[in-house]
């Protein structure tokens, strides 16, 4: 079958999908509701055996439930994985009833582009690479639970899990929102420190006597916020909860440090210089404890990697898809913990959105076909030769 055939596959579920994105987005799932989150998997599962295909399910008692579908399980070659999640960061009812609205090109509602439109257009490739007769080897769709608190409900749980569903893969394919000519091929890591600083508590009127936890934590946030290099290491303080009363030195304050790193080495520096900060007294008289809150490892550059980015190039390339660059992500994901596992990733490969984690996010209808398009043509013609292709 030439390209054209299974593009033209794709354009005819075009309207199928769209509905199936609207009705996913419906299905508001924040992380931390397990049961919503379970919701979305069971509305995959239910239309997956529909297409005859192997379900597994990954229980969790705190988290929701992570869902591996698989088309071709008997296959001969190596799989395929497909990823993203279903878990999206908006409280149900931020967006009003209902959920979702289209306006012309724009589709709007909790995780259209983060991360649902993806792991639709996976499912829509999927039908199309059935319906064309591709059964050289198994494709796998891995759908994540809690992704959005880095898989903090689970403790990392569901990470192991898609490591085990994708392990003798020869490609893992991350459906995180995309950026036209772009594939991700590194990512930052993401380390979020906890800081309990305490002080000495006064009536205000004579301040000077107490040592205000506010205050220190106050320079304690400029110095950690000098970090600022868009190519290497950034911080930014969130969250900061400290205080009793207007009138009362504080005594105690907390913060919350997000930083990224690029490299392992620029980890190392951070955990250094965290300790550092966390040990400098700036007022004198304050002492300070820090936790980590959370951690993500960071998608380095390998050459396992970069051959696969050069394999899926290849392929756009010869089949009239639009040429891709490679780009360093800001945000962490699943792909940088599979590439952690040893197992070949890229990412980015889901539709084309806007404004995510807002109550306006967005995605642009037509890129759902683009998506699938991306991902069926990198898993169909992924052993064909050069001249074949």
């Amino acid at each position: 079958m030439d390209c054209q055939g299974l593009f033209d596959a794709i354009d005819a579920l075009n309207d199928k999908y769209i509905a199936f994105w609207t009705d996913v987005c419906l299905l508001e799932s924040p992380t931390e509701n397990k049961a919503a989150v379970d919701a979305v998997g069971a509305y995959f599962i239910a239309r997956a055996r529909e297409m005859g295909w192997d379900v597994e399910v990954f229980e969790h008692p705190l988290s929701g439930n992570c869902v591996t579908i698989t088309m071709n399980p008997d296959a001969p070659l190596p799989p395929i994985a497909l990823s993203g999640h279903m878990d999206t960061v908006h409280p149900i009812g931020l967006f009003g009833t209902p959920a979702v609205r289209r306006e012309g090109n724009m589709l709007y509602g909790p995780g259209v582009t983060d991360c649902k439109g993806g792991t639709v257009a996976s499912f829509m490739a999927m039908e199309a690479l059935q319906s064309c007769g591709f059964t050289e080897r198994p494709v796998k769709l891995i759908l994540q639970s809690d992704e959005e608190g880095g898989s903090r409900m689970s403790e990392k749980a569901t990470v192991a899990y898609m490591a085990r569903a994708a392990k003798d893969c020869v490609a893992f394919l991350n459906t995180e929102g995309a950026t036209p000519g772009k594939l991700t091929l590194e990512r930052k890591g993401i380390a979020r420190y906890r800081f309990e600083i305490s002080g000495t508590a006064a009536h205000s009127s004579r301040c000077y006597e107490g040592v205000s936890a506010v205050a220190e934590a106050a320079h304690k946030i400029l110095a950690l916020e000098k970090w600022k290099d868009k190519d290497g290491i950034t911080c930014n303080c969130g969250i900061i909860e400290g205080g009793t009363t207007p009138n009362t030195v504080p005594a105690a304050c907390t913060f919350v440090a997000d930083i990224r790193y690029k490299t392992e080495t620029e980890r190392v520096e951070v955990e250094r210089r965290v300790k550092e900060i966390a040990a400098t007294s700036y007022l004198g008289g304050t002492t300070c404890k820090i936790s980590p809150f959370s951690h993500r490892v960071a998608m380095e550059y390998n050459a396992r990697n970069a051959a696969l980015f050069d394999r899926i190039c290849a392929i756009y390339d010869a089949v009239g898809l639009p040429h891709v660059e490679p780009a360093l992500s800001t945000g962490g994901s699943d792909a940088a913990d599979m590439t952690a596992y040893g197992i070949p990733v890229l990412d980015c490969f889901g539709v084309v959105g806007g404004k995510i984690h807002s109550k306006d996010e967005f995605a642009y209808v037509d890129s759902l076909a683009a998506s699938a398009k991306m991902q069926a043509a990198a898993v169909y013609f992924f052993d064909m030769e050069k001249e074949q292709l």
